[in-house]
């Protein structure tokens, strides 16, 4: 990856751009607004929304104000924990392009897998979800389909009805936090995994060896992190609210980790983790809101 409109292939043989821009807790309205729009100028291509959100329409106004034009940029949201099984899936898919003044989506995905500790039945309403993306994507309303937060025991389940696989796995992904098993599964399976929090939410930003990588390259614990999923083929997706931050977030394709410093990375302990586990996940997700 040499420039942000590069792009990672999916296995429907699409292109997304390398890094996106994440609005996880950015507040609707102006601040949502002018967050998106900022990064829009500052070249990325490809933005990151969900219902679960609640700032799809700020993110549709965004791109109708950045003067780009719609086909320009990749739009990903996502489909809520309430609205599982087929019927709400097709009709939470059209209040999302409502919202957002779109018609079509470059990706759509299940936010969060139903889990075995909310009923027994798990395999059969996370099926039932995905045929209605299947759906989806079989008329044209959304372009690439894909799940978040899947561990491969919910992506095996999935794969026994699937007609076709996940495009994509949404998950937490950072320098002290890197799930290699489900990693390794997704990628044995080519489907593309996301990075949601590729800072660690922030904490591994204060890390004594990530920093010091950083000094040795002349950048800045960011930039470490998000060169880190690149370079392990993890597509990250940034996120903030400063417009000199979303700008920089993006200054890291002038430099690359060494082998020595991507294994150190890897074998670092648990740090920045969000304390959030998919088969933990609340019946409404909506305390940590991922």
């Amino acid at each position: 990856m040499n420039r942000l409109t590069d792009t990672f292939s999916m296995a429907n043989g699409l292109g997304i751009p390398c890094i996106g821009y994440g609005t996880w807790q950015t507040p609707d309205g102006e601040t949502a607004v002018n967050s998106v729009k900022c990064a829009l100028e500052n070249g990325y291509r490809h933005i990151d929304t969900a219902a679960g959100y609640a700032n799809e329409g700020s993110v549709g106004e965004a791109v109708r104000l950045s003067g780009v034009k719609r086909e320009e940029i990749f739009i990903t949201t996502k489909h809520w924990v309430t609205e599982r099984g087929y019927e709400k899936t097709i009709a939470a898919c059209e209040e999302s392009l409502r919202q957002l003044g779109m018609d079509y989506l470059d990706l759509y995905l299940i936010h969060w897998p139903m889990v075995e500790k909310r009923g027994e039945n798990w395999r059969e309403v996370n099926a039932d979800t995905w045929r209605g993306f299947e759906k989806l994507y079989k008329d044209g309303k959304v372009k690439s389909i894909g799940v978040s937060n899947f561990l491969p025991n919910q992506l095996e389940a999935l794969k026994l009805t699937a007609e076709i696989m996940p495009h994509v796995n949404q998950i937490e992904f950072h320098p002290g936090y890197t799930q290699p098993e489900l990693v390794n599964y997704c990628k044995a399976h080519n489907i593309l995994v996301e990075a949601w929090s590729p800072l660690g939410c922030g904490k591994v930003l204060g890390d004594p060896t990530v920093n010091a990588i950083a000094e040795a390259h002349g950048k800045t614990a960011a930039h470490v992190c998000i060169r880190y999923a690149l370079q392990h083929d993890v597509l990250p997706l940034p996120k903030s609210v400063t417009p000199s931050r979303i700008a920089d977030n993006t200054n890291v394709f002038d430099f690359e980790l060494t082998a020595d410093e991507m294994k150190t990375l890897d074998s670092m302990p648990r740090t920045g983790f969000s304390g959030f586990y998919a088969e933990a996940a609340p019946a409404d997700a909506i305390a940590f809101g991922e």
